[in-house]
């Protein structure tokens, strides 16, 4: 797919030197032309990568058309190709019976009277091309919206998913083929709102019903497990779910999911089963074995504890396993947005408002990548860099973005002791976790209160939480609203908010919890309405010392040892120009490969390259079976991975730099200079 900045004009100007004098006024404002020799030829060129066609109205005026026509009809919907019609006749279709009928067949078309100024030229093929281009940014659009249903369609079926719409007023519903095959029908075996009812269990089609015209009604959800008989005569379990839409005439719609949940059902009720089975046994023997009845009931606390935290586990493994590759994907995409975003801000000038729109936008992508690691905090799936380090130093750090970020309304004040022993903690996971404490604190004081950090020494004697030793406790404490017993047990749960929609994630908290857990300490929270709220982050003690605050120095090519020849590896087009011109930008040579087989056709070539910055995640050959086979062709070249992953899969262990997705020029010329270069 051309992009909009290589988007050519088509030129059907025969006779002269006019075709020849607007390719040239072309140029000058670096737009690409073709000159056309004949209409065959310009109606052949006509594809949607095409920014504009430029003809005379004399070079059809006799012309049979019908071609060109059914070209420009048979567009697409985003696309509505701009002709630039050269006249002598004058402009419009007034004047012009002739531009009448161009302007019929063609659609966006303007007219240029000639003799025309070529400043006039000028603008009429500039404003052609910026309407192009915002078609571009259009098809761009449409074609990410398909990506996206597709995504969705592939996880509602590897889910087992079977979506439907109901209309209640006409009994009109509409399903998918995996609804049907959760329901035993075929494709071509007829199954409306009638058939779904008849194939109900006759002692839960009464209180289906009920439910659907509860949720009609407007007086609730739409949420129900039912049994229904399949055509085999087999009776199965489906859980079904509904959310409740308006048309834009007021008629209500329901909008849901349904579940084939058979086995979990069976399940559920042969546990019930033996629940039962055991406490008549229990029961039975009370009065003679009251020691052995006490152990008994011991032991079914303990298995419901031990359920209980399997439960969990599984849950917090299967949205580990989402976010990994969530993360890549996700981040691949801001590295794209970021990198061209810092390049673009070194080019605005004195542009404010460009200056202050491009870093909002900037703001905007970097609070995504927050986003995805608080996905992988709370699934304790990122990987952190732990080492002991100062609190109370990285708490006076964070003292200017705290106080910005609370606002003028809420007392700040710290309490950091000097001469506490050093933590075990990844530093940047801790401003982040201090970060979300606060805004939290803030959110829950709306009118203004006080809010205390403080940092200090604790000990633990073995709560179930915290193994026995010394810890450092950071104390963040609020004047707000405070929570009630109940709000506070799910508070740490993921996507649990009491904000209102859009105003939070819901992962604040669940990502310090993991980071907490990650590092062998843990988070407890104390509130009561109307009292505010304490968060305690208990942090192990370090063995050595805390690490320097001091910052690097700035890394540029020119710093270190001057302009370096990089060979840069990605499969993806996007990431690859922006990383390119970042590192064109800080003066090195860049040799550029979409895939590990190119980068090892240009390593057995004679070019010398001073350093290989490839991604991990490649088709065919990925990041690290390149870096080994690259090191077999030169020993010795260093090697940057850079990677959207939180970790390497299994089993890919490499012994090389890292470089996290996504990353902007900084990063990327300090990870350079902490090689040697």
């Amino acid at each position: 797919m051309t992009l909009p900045g290589e988007a050519s004009a088509l030129i059907f100007v025969p006779g002269g030197r006019d075709a020849h004098l607007a390719a040239a006024l072309l140029s000058e404002i670096g737009q690409p032309s073709e000159i056309c020799a004949d209409l065959d030829c310009f109606v052949d060129g006509l594809d949607a990568d095409v920014a504009f066609g430029m003809l005379t109205e004399e070079a059809v005026r006799h012309a049979d058309l019908g071609r060109l026509a059914a070209v420009v009809a048979s567009q697409p919907s985003w696309s509505a190709l701009p002709f630039v019609v050269l006249t002598r006749h004058g402009g419009g279709p007034e004047r012009n019976p002739e531009a009448a009928r161009l302007s019929e067949i063609l659609g966006n078309v303007t007219f240029l009277e000639r003799p025309f100024h070529a400043t006039t030229f000028v603008s009429i093929a500039r404003a052609a091309r910026r309407g192009r281009e915002r078609q571009f940014e259009t098809r761009a659009a449409v074609e990410r919206l398909h990506r996206s249903e597709e995504a969705l369609r592939t996880a509602l079926t590897a889910g087992r998913l079977g979506m439907w719409q109901l209309q209640p007023e006409t009994k009109l519903l509409t399903v998918t083929p995996m609804l049907r095959e959760i329901f035993g029908r075929r494709e071509d075996e007829p199954f409306g709102f009638e058939e779904f009812l008849s194939s109900l269990h006759p002692e839960d089609k009464t209180r289906v019903i009920d439910i659907i015209e509860a949720a009609s009604s407007g007086g609730g959800e739409y949420r129900a497990e039912f049994r229904h008989i399949r055509p085999d005569g087999s009776l199965r379990w489906a859980e079904a779910t509904a959310r409740i839409e308006r048309d834009s005439h007021g008629a209500v719609q329901l909008v849901g999911l349904t579940a084939d949940v058979t086995v979990r059902k069976s399940a559920e009720a042969s546990q019930r089963e033996q629940t039962e089975d055991l406490e008549r046994r229990v029961a039975a023997r009370t009065a003679e074995l009251e020691q052995a009845h006490a152990r008994m009931l011991d032991e079914i606390r303990q298995r419901e504890r031990t359920e209980s935290q399997l439960l969990q586990s599984q849950k917090m493994e299967a949205i580990g396993q989402l976010t990994g590759g969530v993360a890549h994907d996700f981040n691949n995409l801001l590295m794209a947005v970021l990198g061209n975003l810092d390049l673009l801000s070194r080019h605005v000038g004195d542009d404010a408002r460009a200056a202050r729109l491009i870093d909002g936008a900037i703001q905007g992508a970097q609070r995504g990548a927050a986003l995805t690691q608080r996905l992988l905090a709370f699934a304790r799936k990122q990987e952190l860099k732990v080492e002991p380090r100062d609190l109370p130093g990285l708490v006076r750090g964070s003292e200017e973005l705290l106080r910005r970020s609370v606002g003028d309304d809420i007392e700040l004040s710290f309490d950091l002791p000097e001469g506490l022993p050093s933590a075990q903690v990844d530093g940047n996971q801790f401003d982040l976790a201090l970060l979300n404490l606060a805004v939290n604190a803030r959110d829950a004081m709306p009118d203004g209160g006080r809010l205390a950090i403080a940092v200090d020494l604790s000990e633990a004697s073995g709560e179930d939480d915290l193994a026995p030793g010394s810890y450092l406790r950071l104390s963040v404490s609020d004047t707000g609203t405070g929570m009630d017993a109940a709000t506070l047990e799910q508070a740490t749960q993921p996507f649990f908010s009491t904000k209102e929609l859009g105003k939070g994630t819901g992962l604040g908290l669940s990502m310090i919890h993991g980071l907490a857990r990650q590092l062998h300490g843990a988070l407890r929270l104390s509130s009561r309405p109307g009292a505010g709220t304490r968060a305690e982050l208990w942090l192990p003690v370090a063995e050595m010392p805390a690490v320097a605050q001091a910052a690097p120095p700035p890394a540029t090519a020119r710093g270190q040892g001057g302009a370096l020849r990089i060979l840069f590896v990605d499969d993806d087009a996007l990431i690859a120009m922006s990383s390119v011109d970042l590192l064109e930008d800080l003066g090195h040579h860049v040799i550029q490969a979409g895939s590990g087989q190119q980068a090892l056709e240009v390593l057995q070539g004679d070019a010398p390259i001073d350093l290989m910055i490839t991604d991990y995640s490649m088709p065919r050959m990925n990041g690290g079976e390149l870096s080994r086979r690259a090191r077999e062709l030169r020993p010795g070249l260093p090697i940057l991975l850079a990677t959207g992953y939180a970790e390497l899969p299994e089993g890919a262990s490499l012994d090389l730099p890292r470089l996290a997705k996504p990353y902007m020029q900084r990063q990327l010329a300090e990870e350079i200079a902490r090689l040697g270069l």
